[in-house]
């Protein structure tokens, strides 16, 4: 698959909110870091990723997130989207950037919001 299949199966199953589905689109130890700060986002990477998204999901049963923009650069996929649904019923908008291998998702970056 293309990185952007990949990245679209992942929303897919997101919307759906079909965790097992939705996890297997990502490597089992994914990295989940803020950009531009580079740290690592402790209550979703690796192990805690499954029991975020878990608890997510059990939480939002409206949860769906609309793709706003993309950008693809090399195995480099960037989403800009907005999110409805969220915890019940917030709206957010998000920027994740995806790092796709062969095969899964290796490593995210959600864009840390800023005020300028």
């Amino acid at each position: 698959m293309s990185p952007e299949e990949i990245v679209d199966g992942q929303l897919a199953a997101y919307n759906a909110g079909d965790l097992e589905c939705f996890l297997g689109f990502y490597v089992e130890e994914v990295p989940v870091l803020g950009f531009p700060s580079g740290e690592v986002i402790a209550d979703c990477s690796g192990p805690a990723f499954r029991e975020r998204y878990r608890r997510l999901f059990e939480a939002s049963p409206d949860l769906h997130a609309e793709l706003v923009s993309r950008v693809r650069h090399g195995r480099v996929v960037i989403d800009q989207e907005r999110v409805t649904g969220f915890m019940g019923d917030q709206t957010r908008t998000a920027v994740a950037m995806y790092e796709v291998g062969e095969e899964r998702i290796e490593r995210v970056w959600f864009v840390e919001q800023t005020d300028l």
